[in-house]
């Protein structure tokens, strides 16, 4: 069989992932780099003078629409169904109160500047260069924030006797098997033809450098995935390496699906940052500069052309009567889950596909524990464990190391099943099943927590899911006005769910406001 540099590049992708396509493109001298670019709003000054916008929600992006329309001269006003800014920018922290239909939680954490949690966004990629923009304009201090991290564990309740195991257990012994099976591959005639016999070479030392091959180029084990005995490192005396875990095993767990990669989804490569003390600075750095333009409590209720524009329809601040707003232009923000029941004048077109937009019904579960266990016991610093059970993943804060007390996300869910399990749970149920479940990823957890808070992101009012789903008819559809009306937030892009989007989303409107104003 004939192969060529670019079928084994291909099949070894398949089989190993980004990493080690990586590694082998490194090896044969074939790498390369890209480069990424912010969009930009970009509004020349006073071109909006006389102008009105309405802006329909206070989120990021509505926010970052009236900021960058109040700089180039338009006069905007910016309706919010709640009583707060942020959308799903939602940090909370000791005495607020999480609203969701049908109840109310107090959250119960201490107070102290690291006691906190995300319930929204809690990261942010390198490349997103708007949002991260924004942070260094308005002086948003960031800090690194640890997706992924090899002490960490993965866990699988049918496999290695329903006990979870380090992440760099899973990792090395994943790698070392691959490495083993493409160098006999390599080795033997299978790619013979269009790799040459120094290509060979190469690839050959680059898999039992990369996978931690012995000189036979067999998968032993490797000090990379630990020692016997919990050993973390050889110490003072050099340490028994690990047996490595069955490979059957490896490959009946879920972790290759996409778990192992993980970090390798564009999204989730390293670096990502977080906003010191908590996802809402961003919010509230944005608050501070449009804040007087925000009628908070002032939920929506018709969405109407005119004439001259738009007029909209909306609960005057708590209050039982409703008022009105006529502007040249209005911005919509409205998750589709809320807009598609709010009476308009969209077309048929639009109002198909905003129909069609669903969200997914994200979970969060948050506990306060009395001792930061994780770093304690498991030298546990940031990232993320994994786990089939419905909680999916549990994060452990990268901030506030070594203090006394911590906030670990207990869940974090996505998935359809599990997520509407759990957003059909009260919530005590919920923090009593997401105790349940992280008990068997760390025995004694339930005696370590002394709070717990929760949000089931389809229950939250004027929300109603957690962000788009990525197969629906937008962005495209949204992305195009209709009449005096413009579309924005995260469900008008290519990025649902992350503040980039939701920032870029408002760009694309603002510009395209911009440029029919001119245009006059």
């Amino acid at each position: 069989m004939s192969m060529t540099r670019r079928d084994f590049i291909q099949s070894l992708g398949a089989v190993a992932g980004v990493e080690a396509v990586h590694r082998t493109m490194q090896a044969l001298g074939l790498s390369g780099t890209g480069e990424a670019r912010a969009a930009e709003a970009d509004l020349s000054r006073g071109s909006g003078q006389g102008k009105t916008v309405v802006i329909l929600g206070a989120g990021i992006s509505g926010m970052a629409a009236a900021y960058e329309l109040s700089k180039a001269g338009y006069r905007c006003t910016i309706l919010e169904a709640a009583g707060r800014a942020g959308g799903r920018n939602l940090t909370v922290r000791g005495g607020d109160v999480i609203e969701e239909t049908g109840g109310r939680q107090r959250v119960a954490f201490d107070r102290g500047d690291h006691l906190y949690a995300n319930l929204g966004p809690a990261r942010i990629p390198y490349h997103h260069r708007a949002i991260l923009g924004y942070c260094k304009e308005f002086g948003v201090e960031l800090e690194v924030f640890t997706n992924d991290n090899r002490a960490a564990l993965f866990h699988n309740r049918e496999r290695f006797g329903g006990k979870p195991v380090a992440a760099r257990q899973v990792v090395t012994d994943t790698r070392g098997y691959i490495a083993e099976l493409l160098a006999k591959a390599v080795d033997g005639d299978a790619l013979d033809g269009e790799l040459t016999g120094e290509d060979k070479e190469r690839v050959l030392e680059m898999l039992v450098q990369w996978g931690g091959l012995d000189p036979d180029r067999l998968y032993k084990g490797s000090d990379r995935a630990g020692y016997r005995g919990e050993k973390l490192h050889a110490g003072l005396k050099a340490g028994e390496v690990n047996s490595p875990l069955d490979f059957g095993d490896l490959l009946k767990a879920d972790f290759w699906q996409y778990k192992l990669h993980f970090s390798h989804f564009l999204n989730q490569n390293p670096t990502l940052f977080q906003p010191v003390g908590g996802m809402d600075a961003i919010a509230k750095a944005f608050e501070r500069r449009v804040g007087p333009l925000i009628r908070y409590h002032s939920p929506t209720r018709q969405i109407r052309k005119t004439p001259d524009g738009v007029r909209i329809v909306y609960r005057q601040g708590g209050r039982d009567a409703d008022g009105a707003i006529d502007a040249d232009f209005a911005i919509c923000t409205i998750p589709a889950p809320v807009l598609k029941d709010i009476p308009n004048d969209f077309s048929r077109e639009t109002q198909a596909v905003i129909e069609s937009v669903e969200f997914v019904p994200a979970v969060k579960v948050a506990f306060q524990a009395r001792r930061r266990f994780w770093e304690e016991d498991h030298a546990i610093y940031g990232g993320i464990s994994w786990t089939d059970q419905d909680i999916t993943q549990i994060w452990y804060p990268p901030y506030g190391y070594h203090r006394d007390k911590g906030i670990i996300v207990g869940a974090y869910i996505w998935d359809e099943k599990p997520g509407l399990r759990f957003g059909e749970m009260t919530p005590v149920e919920r923090l009593r099943a997401a105790t349940a479940e992280g008990e068997r990823m760390h025995p004694g957890y339930a005696a370590e927590m002394e709070s717990g808070v929760s949000l089931a992101w389809a229950r939250v009012p004027f929300q109603k899911g957690g962000w788009p789903k990525s197969r629906h008819k937008s962005p495209e559809a949204l992305q195009k006005p209709d009449g005096p009306i413009h579309f924005a937030g995260d469900q008008v892009s290519g990025l649902p769910g992350w503040q980039e989007g939701a920032v870029l989303g408002a760009h694309m409107a603002v510009r395209a406001i911009n440029e029919r104003v001119l245009a006059k």
